[in-house]
C-alpha cells in the first residue's frame, strides 16, 4: 500500500508493507546501513527511511544522491530519534530517477530567491517554495469555499476579449495574422481579416462579463488568470496574474467594502488553520513580524477613509515622497503604504475617488466629481483590492463612455443591462498573488507565482 509522507508522519499506529515514493533530500551513509530523508511534496517535513545493507536494491545505494527519486518498501515504525514520531524500516529500495550530484543545483544549503528564479522548474522542491505552492493550493480552495458558503455562483468569463475593461490600453493583442508579413509590407494591420474579424486582446478583468451574470444570478464570482501589458519591473507587478472578482446584485459601495474586509480576514484564517507548518516556515525564516501583522489585520476593523481626507493626510505629513501628492492624482504605492503602515497601522479602505482617474463603469456620485470607487490598502503590500459600485443608470453610463473616448458600439451588450431591468450592483478585483504576499510576508510577487511572466522574461 502506498502512502504519502504526510500520512506517514501523521499516522496513529505502526503500518506494515507500505510503499513511500518521493525525492531524496539528504543521505547519510554508515557501515552496513544508510539513512535517507524522503519528501514527496505532501508536507514540509521529511520522512526518514533506514536502509540496511543486503536488502534488495541496496547494491545501488551509492547511486542515490540528493534529488533522486526513489521507491521504498517496508514498515512504518516508531522512531527513536528526536523530532520525528515515525520512520520507515525499509525492506526494499528502488531508484526511479537518478540525479547527478555534480550538476543538481539544489544542494543542502540556502539559495537566494534571485538564483531560484533562474531554476523555477526546480524551486518547488525547496522548503520555501514547496510551502508556497501548498499554501497557494489551499488558499485557492479556500476562495471557492468562501464564496460557495455565501451562496455565490462560480462563473467562467472569457480570457479573449474585444473590449477594454480598464480603459488603460495596456493589453496584449491576440492575433492569427502573419505579423511578419504585415510588418514587411509597412501597412497598418487590418484586423477585419483576423480570426475574430476585429482586434482581440487578453483580458485584464472578467468584471464586465461578471456583471452580466450578476444581473441574472444575483451574487457571482470569477477566479482566473488575467493579463496586463504594463512594462513594470516592480516587486508588485507581473504580466500574467490571477484575479478574484465577485459581483453582487442589489449591493452598494458599503456592501462591497464589507465583503472585501470579510474575505481578506477569512482567507488569512483559512491559511493559518489548514497550513500551520508551512505558515510557520514563513514566520520564522521570511518575515519575523508576520504573525503580529496578521493578528493586527484579524483583530481590528479596517479604516474607511474618503480619498479627499487621504490626500489631506499625505499633504500634511512630513514624509518625503518620490511621487507628488495632490488632489486629482492617483495614489502611488509609497502613499498607500504610508497610510496603512504609519498613519493608521492597519488596513485602510480609500473610497470616493475623482472620476477623472477611474474607469467609466464606476458609479458617479451626487457631487458629479467623484465616483463610488474603493481601494483596500494593507501593510506590507499596498493596494490589495480595487472595486466600485457600478454605474447602473443608462444615461450616465453612456455619458461616461463618451467622456473617456471609448466606442459605445464595443459595449452595446453592457449598455443593454441598463435598459432591461437595471439594478444597483457592486464588485471588486482582488489580486490573488498579492493576497499570498500579504499572508506569507513574501515581498516579491515573482516568488508567489511559480512561473512569473515579466518584461523580457518568458522562460519555462
Amino acid at each position: 500500500m502506498r502512502i504519502k509522507v504526510k500520512e506517514a508522519l501523521n499516522s496513529e499506529q505502526s503500518q506494515e508493507n507500505i510503499l513511500v515514493k518521493g525525492w531524496v533530500r539528504t543521505k547519510r551513509q554508515s557501515k552496513g546501513f544508510c539513512f535517507l530523508e524522503i519528501n514527496d511534496g505532501s508536507c514540509l517535513k521529511n520522512l526518514q527511511a533506514i536502509v540496511d545493507e543486503g536488502m534488495p536494491g541496496y547494491e545501488e545505494i551509492d547511486q542515490v544522491a540528493t534529488g533522486a527519486s526513489v521507491c521504498i518498501a517496508g514498515n512504518l515504525v516508531p522512531s527513536p530519534g528526536k523530532g520525528q514520531a515515525w520512520e520507515v524500516k525499509a525492506s526494499r529500495i528502488e531508484i526511479i530517477g537518478k540525479a547527478d550530484p555534480e550538476t543538481y543545483p539544489l544542494q543542502k544549503k540556502r539559495h537566494s530567491d534571485e538564483f531560484l528564479r533562474t531554476i523555477a522548474h526546480l524551486r518547488p522542491r525547496t522548503n520555501k517554495y514547496g510551502a508556497m505552492n501548498r499554501i497557494r493550493s489551499e488558499m485557492s480552495y479556500g476562495v471557492h469555499k468562501y464564496f460557495h458558503d455565501k451562496g455565490f455562483n462560480y462563473i467562467h468569463t472569457p480570457i479573449i476579449t474585444g473590449s477594454d475593461c480598464e480603459g488603460a490600453g495596456e493589453m496584449f493583442v491576440v492575433t492569427a495574422l502573419d505579423l511578419d508579413k504585415t510588418a514587411t509590407q509597412g501597412k497598418k494591420v487590418n484586423f477585419e481579416q483576423d480570426f475574430f474579424g476585429k482586434q482581440a486582446h487578453l483580458t485584464v478583468s472578467g468584471q464586465l462579463n461578471a456583471e452580466n451574470l450578476a444581473c441574472a444570478l444575483g451574487d457571482v464570482y470569477t477566479f482566473g488568470p488575467t493579463f496586463r501589458a504594463e512594462n513594470s519591473n516592480t516587486p508588485k507587478h507581473v504580466a500574467e496574474f490571477w484575479m478574484i472578482e465577485p459581483e453582487m446584485a442589489f449591493a452598494d459601495l458599503s456592501d462591497n467594502m464589507g465583503l472585501a474586509e470579510d474575505m481578506v480576514k477569512k482567507m488569512i484564517l483559512h491559511a493559518r488553520k489548514n497550513c500551520p507548518d508551512d505558515m510557520e516556515l514563513f514566520a520564522k525564516f521570511v518575515d519575523k513580524s508576520l504573525e503580529s501583522r496578521l493578528d493586527n489585520i484579524l483583530n481590528n476593523a479596517f479604516v474607511r477613509l474618503p480619498y479627499t481626507d487621504a490626500v489631506e493626510i499625505l499633504e500634511k505629513s512630513k514624509q518625503k515622497f518620490d511621487f507628488p501628492v495632490k488632489y486629482g492624482l492617483d495614489l502611488q504605492t509609497e502613499h498607500e503604504r504610508y497610510l496603512c503602515e504609519k498613519e493608521f497601522k492597519k488596513p485602510v479602505i480609500i473610497y470616493d475617488y475623482p472620476k477623472e482617474i477611474k474607469p467609466f463603469y464606476m458609479r458617479l456620485n451626487d457631487d458629479n466629481k467623484t465616483v463610488a470607487a474603493m481601494d483596500l490598502l494593507v501593510p506590507g503590500v499596498g493596494e490589495l483590492v480595487g472595486g466600485s459600485q457600478r454605474e447602473e443608470r443608462l444615461d450616465v453610463l453612456e455619458s461616461r463612455i463618451d467622456d473617456t473616448g471609448l466606442n459605445k458600439e464595443d459595449y452595446w451588450w453592457y449598455i443593454d443591462l441598463r435598459r432591461f431591468g437595471t439594478v444597483p450592483h457592486s464588485g471588486f478585483g482582488l489580486g490573488f498573488e498579492r493576497l499570498l504576499m500579504l499572508t506569507t510576508g513574501v515581498t516579491n510577487i515573482r516568488d508567489v507565482i511559480m512561473f512569473p511572466r515579466t518584461p523580457n522574461s518568458l522562460e519555462f
